[in-house]
């Protein structure tokens, strides 16, 4: 991969995947520094039942804290956050979070369109967006918020994914402003904290 230069900040990155999306996160997690001057925000569509099984998960491959989110949680820099199965997770304007049981949006609950939607209303133009692998189109209404709120686009390069559809969708319709493979992901959000 070429030098990748970032020209602004980063408050907060918020990545979202489907089928496909696991083995992304268990390639980047190992990776990341353990004292990452903001949080990650994660979205995964999974079934409700075993709640604490993916944070462990991934917990078991990190330096970094990684916890569920819970209502009225304050969000904090150094921390993974991971949406709860069967609830979608919003972004409140004083930087907490928020816990939805409303309808489905693109059959999901989470929603990826939902986080993202609520962190680029908060974060602006200091958000950044990672969207993985996933075979529906959730997440590409968000990152058209995101864009509008000038924050990064950054996709799983379709080309790599166990399921192109989700990246393909915003790769079509949008203008990302990074398209990445699995492989490259850890050293980018590494390299989020060093401007």
């Amino acid at each position: 991969m070429a030098e990748t230069v970032i020209t602004q900040g980063c408050s907060a990155v918020v990545i979202g995947g489907s089928a496909g999306s696991l083995d992304v996160l268990l390639e980047i997690f190992p990776k990341l520094d353990k004292n990452l001057p903001f949080p990650i925000i994660i979205v995964i569509h999974r079934k409700p039942g075993g709640e604490s099984l993916l944070t462990d998960l991934l917990q078991n491959r990190t330096q970094l804290n990684v916890m569920e989110a819970e209502e009225k949680q304050p969000i904090k820099a150094g921390y993974v956050y991971i949406a709860p199965a069967d609830y979608h997770l919003l972004i409140e304007e004083n930087q907490s979070f928020s816990l939805d049981y409303s309808e489905k949006i693109n059959y999901s609950r989470p929603s990826i369109d939902v986080t993202f939607q609520s962190a680029a209303d908060v974060y602006k133009d200091s958000l950044y967006c990672i969207l993985l692998s996933g075979s529906n189109a959730d997440g590409l209404d968000g990152m058209r918020t995101v864009k509008r709120f000038k924050g990064k686009l950054v996709i799983q390069n379709p080309d790599t994914a166990i399921m192109p559809f989700m990246p393909q969708q915003v790769k079509s319709n949008l203008k990302a402003d990074y398209i990445l493979n699995a492989w490259e992901m850890a050293s980018f959000i590494n390299n989020l904290c060093k401007v």
